[in-house]
């Protein structure tokens, strides 16, 4: 494998695995404390987090994206063109349940609290959450895959 292929397979890997700790965090800890927030403060806190959460989840975003695009389209030499193309495939889901389940919740919280708008964030941020765990296995048995063919 060039050392292209593997400097772009380890950043992809390292910003998958950042992001799959990040979304089980979000899923089990930070998403539920919204409903402890109060509704004096919470249109502020909303668009805090909001704004906020760009600078934590947007490069490594953009540098999963960018990996698994880039690993789907020059496959390294021994890994079998399923994989990456079911890494990227996976991306696109993780993308586009963001752009058309979280960020409308979200959207619909900058007006105040909501149980109802919360809840459907509650549950549809497991579309995510299960899409990057599935993204960090094939990943890591992407690079397992690859292994013997680096040192030997």
């Amino acid at each position: 494998m060039s050392p292209t292929a593997l400097f772009v397979l380890l950043g992809h890997a390292a910003a998958t695995a950042y992001m799959t700790g990040l979304i089980w965090f979000v899923h089990v800890v930070h998403y539920p404390l919204f409903a402890g927030v109060g509704t004096e403060g919470y249109v502020s806190y909303q668009a805090d987090h909001m704004r906020l959460t760009g600078y934590v989840v947007g490069p490594p975003m953009v540098v999963e994206m960018l990996g698994a695009l880039w690993l789907a389209f020059e496959l390294p030499t021994g890994l079998p063109k399923w994989m990456p193309v079911l890494g990227a495939a996976l991306v696109l889901g993780v993308w586009a349940s963001t752009a058309f389940l979280s960020v409308p919740a979200h959207n619909g919280l900058l007006h105040g609290f909501d149980a109802d708008v919360h809840r459907a964030l509650c549950r549809t941020n497991l579309v995510r959450t299960v899409l990057w765990t599935l993204r960090t296995l094939l990943v890591g048995a992407m690079i397992w895959h690859l292994v013997p063919k680096v040192s030997g």
